[in-house]
């Protein structure tokens, strides 16, 4: 502490509180810091902020050439599609009014439906010798490389407000998301080229159950890009149901789950699907559970809880856990190698809730692409 106290005194000439010096030293920083201080945050906040925007606009910009390539060379076309494509990109979609909630989902499916539907006749135009296969992978990249363009767009508007205001409150929550948007935008750069591929992701664990279970049955077409067979099982009768692969397609189970009880009421309903695990868990581990097991915007599974409400027809469900990035990019082993393990659940299932000469819906969920049946 002598040692200490020396050197301070050779320094400022006294340790003592009274010393001019002194006091700048150790006072004057803290009234710097009460005064600038949150303005200092917000420039050092900006610096990471705009790292992460230059990240997003250079991942925007790179599936963007991506997908203009990918069509050039696919489409064999003599026309330039970078304008439709570019045009594509703003599309928007205006969710119907909810302030009177009852009957909005017919209406959320009825826009969803349009889009879908214009976007599949718009991608159909760039060549009339586009194959069905190849048109469904231009549209998945152009839904990562849209979603890439308006994440990029959100953060650029909240980051430039924050700034144009001197706004710290407002930048705080952006740095917050910030992780969590840069790992859904490396999830859906890497995916652009899954989809190039042609080759299984994480999202296919549910068609790729099925459809081995489908293996040696006749496949029919129930509904756009879905497919259906049937198989007998320990005296039961199953209903095996999948998007249509190898396309990349997520097909439309609640219509076809609609069609097969006007028919034949099954009574169990076994969906299996990918789903998001949490940190720590393994990928590819199993969970079982109860009720529809499907994702989208909610109207495919509404659909499906009220069909099941009506006929009084138990759903039960099994996934298979993964992050977002390894859903929609190429398949691991880990999940790739759960699929006999499910295959197995989904069959003790059948034998513990139902007889002999009853029968059972099994679907598979997800999307189907570089997955047959």
């Amino acid at each position: 502490m002598d040692f200490l106290g020396t050197n301070l005194d050779k320094l400022f000439g006294s340790t003592d509180n009274s010393n001019p010096l002194m006091w700048m030293v150790w006072i004057l920083p803290i009234f710097v810091f009460m005064l600038y201080g949150q303005r200092i945050q917000l420039y050092v906040t900006s610096s990471e902020i705009n790292k992460g925007l230059e990240k997003l606009k250079m991942y925007r910009d790179d599936t963007r050439k991506e997908l203009i390539a990918y069509v050039k060379n696919n489409t064999k076309s003599t026309a330039d599609p970078t304008a439709l494509l570019d045009k594509y990109f703003e599309y928007f979609t205006i969710m119907p009014a909810d302030m009177d909630p009852n009957g909005i989902v017919p209406k959320i499916k009825h826009i969803m439906r349009t889009r879908e539907d214009s976007t599949r006749a718009q991608v159909k135009t760039l060549s009339p010798n586009l194959s069905h296969v190849e048109a469904s992978q231009i549209i998945n990249i152009l839904e990562a490389v849209t979603t890439l363009h308006m994440l990029y767009k959100m953060v650029r508007h909240f980051f430039l407000t924050a700034k144009k205001q001197n706004n710290f409150p407002l930048i705080l929550p952006l740095q917050m998301m910030m992780p969590f948007i840069m790992e859904e935008a490396e999830a859906l750069k890497v995916a652009v080229s899954a989809f190039k591929q042609g080759q299984p992701i994480g999202d296919g664990i549910g068609p790729m159950v099925v459809g081995k279970m489908m293996l040696g049955t006749e496949k029919k077409s129930v509904a756009l890009e879905t497919v259906q067979s049937e198989k007998e099982f320990e005296g039961r009768k199953l209903y095996l149901l999948k998007a249509e692969g190898p396309a990349a397609t997520v097909g439309r189970p609640a219509d076809t789950l609609e069609k097969t009880i006007s028919e034949n009421k099954p009574d169990i309903i076994v969906m299996v699907d990918a789903a998001l695990k949490l940190e720590g868990e393994d990928t590819g581990s199993i969970a079982q559970g109860f009720g529809a097991a499907i994702g989208g915007v909610g109207t495919e599974r509404f659909q499906i809880e009220e069909i099941a409400t009506k006929h009084n027809i138990p759903i039960y469900a099994i996934v298979v856990k993964q992050s977002i990035k390894e859903a929609i990019t190429l398949m691991k082993k880990e999940i790739a190698d759960s699929s006999e393990k499910v295959s197995s659940q989904v069959y003790d299932i059948i034998r513990e809730n139902t007889k002999q000469g009853q029968c059972a819906l099994v679907i598979g969920v997800g999307n189907t692409l570089g997955v047959s049946q």
